[in-house]
C-alpha cells in the first residue's frame, strides 16, 4: 500500500504548474461532487493517495492531473471517471440528451441503504441550479428519513408505493403522485408499502449553489 501511495504521488506531482482550461473544469466538477456527498477534501485526499494541498490545487485547475490520478480520485468520490470529464469537450449552452438507462450511477447518503441514484443531467458551470435524479427502492433497500440538504425538492413517483416523510408530516404515496417540500428538513421514505418503487427527483437551487 505505501509504494501505491507514493506512486500516486509522485504521478501528481509531476503535473504541470499552470493547469490549463481542461483541469479548470474537472476541478470545479470534482469539488462540486465533494461537497455534494459532504466529504472533506483532506479525506478525499488520503483515500486518493495524494496530499490534501495538491487536491486543493487541482480542484481549483492550477495543476493538470494525469489519467491515474482522474481514476484515483473518481474511485475516492465513488463515481465513474467520466463523470469528472463530463464538461470537456461540451459548449456551456449544448443540451445533455441522457438515453434510457444510461444516467450516471452516484453514490449519495442513501446508497449504503440500497438507494439507487442515477443522476440525469450534471449542471455546468462554478454553480449549480438543479440536479434531477432516478431513483429505485427494491426490498432490498432500507428507509431512511434523515436527508437534508439544500433548495427545494420535486418527487414524483412512477412506479410503486410508498410512505414518505417530511418533518412531522408524512404522506403516502402511489404511481402519479408528487411531492414538493423544503430539502433543509428532514426528509426521506418511512415504509416502503408496495416494490418496485421509482421515483423521478428533481431539486432546485434557489440562487445556485457553489461548485
Amino acid at each position: 500500500m505505501t509504494a501505491r501511495r507514493g506512486s500516486r504521488a509522485a504521478q501528481t506531482a509531476r503535473m504541470p504548474a499552470g493547469g490549463s482550461r481542461h483541469a479548470a473544469s474537472i476541478g470545479r466538477v470534482a469539488r462540486r461532487i465533494r461537497d455534494e456527498l459532504g466529504l472533506t477534501l483532506a479525506s478525499v485526499a488520503q483515500q486518493a493517495h495524494i496530499s490534501p494541498g495538491m487536491l486543493s490545487r487541482l480542484e481549483t485547475g492550477r495543476v493538470s492531473p494525469s489519467l491515474d490520478t482522474i481514476v484515483a480520485l473518481a474511485e475516492a468520490l465513488g463515481i465513474r471517471p467520466a463523470l469528472l470529464l463530463q464538461d470537456i469537450g461540451s459548449p456551456e449552452e449544448a443540451a445533455q440528451h441522457t438515453p434510457a438507462g444510461q444516467g450516471l450511477e452516484v453514490v449519495r447518503r442513501g446508497t449504503r441503504r440500497g438507494h439507487a441514484y442515477q443522476l440525469l443531467a450534471a449542471p455546468r458551470g462554478p454553480r449549480k441550479e438543479f440536479e434531477p435524479f432516478f431513483v429505485t427502492l427494491t426490498d432490498k433497500s432500507e428507509v431512511f428519513p434523515g436527508f437534508q440538504h439544500p433548495g427545494t425538492e420535486f418527487i414524483y413517483i412512477l412506479s410503486g408505493e410508498m410512505r414518505y416523510r417530511h418533518g412531522k408530516e408524512s404522506y403516502l404515496l402511489k404511481k402519479g403522485d408528487s411531492l414538493t417540500f423544503r430539502g433543509d428538513i428532514a426528509h426521506g421514505p418511512e415504509r416502503l408499502v408496495k416494490m418496485p418503487i421509482r421515483v423521478l427527483s428533481i431539486v432546485v437551487y434557489a440562487s445556485g449553489a457553489s461548485a
